[in-house]
């Protein structure tokens, strides 16, 4: 209960505090390329339940057919804007409304996308999904560039099923077994330095 009460309140003072820059941002993306402001993809939360995830677009609308659902650093598909959304993770902030909606937290192991959950050990998924998703996790630290590490990878799609994603399914059940309020400030200060480190 209190986890939730503070995820409420701090994600009500996050969008008003926010709120002239969101508007910002979607101007900018609706100017940028035609398309919707937002990006909505289904995600597997709490308890293995899907929910549809809010993120700003920084991709195209159309999309190849086949197209990978990771995104590799120079990948074609990202719109100008859309790639300095990516490197500031501005593209993460409508994710308060999930917060609010109660299908996130502000703190909690990322949401991963159908197809790479059924490649979750049944141990591991059952405690990584014990807790409703986040917006940042330790996982998401330690693997802030992601899409540069794939961007390296002979085959991108395989690296992160049988290197990245094991890795970061073992911190998420690490977090879930462990997590704590005081855990949970600590990490989101952690976060907000690094990410102001990167805008600078």
């Amino acid at each position: 209960m209190l986890k939730r009460a503070f995820d409420v309140a701090g994600a009500t003072v996050a969008l008003v505090a926010l709120l002239p820059l969101l508007l910002a941002v979607a101007l900018l993306i609706k100017l940028d390329t035609p398309g919707p402001v937002f990006f909505r993809q289904w995600r597997v939360g709490r308890h293995g339940r899907p929910f549809r995830i809010f993120k700003f677009r920084t991709m195209t609308v159309e999309q190849p057919h086949g197209a990978p659902e990771i995104t590799r650093a120079g990948d074609t598909r990202i719109t100008r804007t859309g790639a300095w959304l990516r490197r500031t993770r501005v593209d993460e902030l409508p994710q308060l409304i999930d917060v609010l909606r109660g299908t996130m937290s502000l703190v909690g192991p990322r949401p991963e996308v159908p197809r790479y959950v059924a490649f979750y050990p049944p141990a591991l998924r059952e405690r990584a999904l014990a807790v409703r998703p986040g917006i940042t996790d330790p996982a998401s630290l330690e693997f802030i560039d992601e899409a540069t590490l794939l961007a390296r990878a002979a085959d991108p799609e395989r690296e992160y099923i049988e290197v990245i994603l094991p890795a970061k399914l073992r911190r998420a059940a690490a977090y879930a077994e462990r997590a704590s309020l005081a855990s949970d400030l600590a990490l989101l200060w952690r976060t907000l330095r690094v990410l102001l480190t990167k805008v600078r």
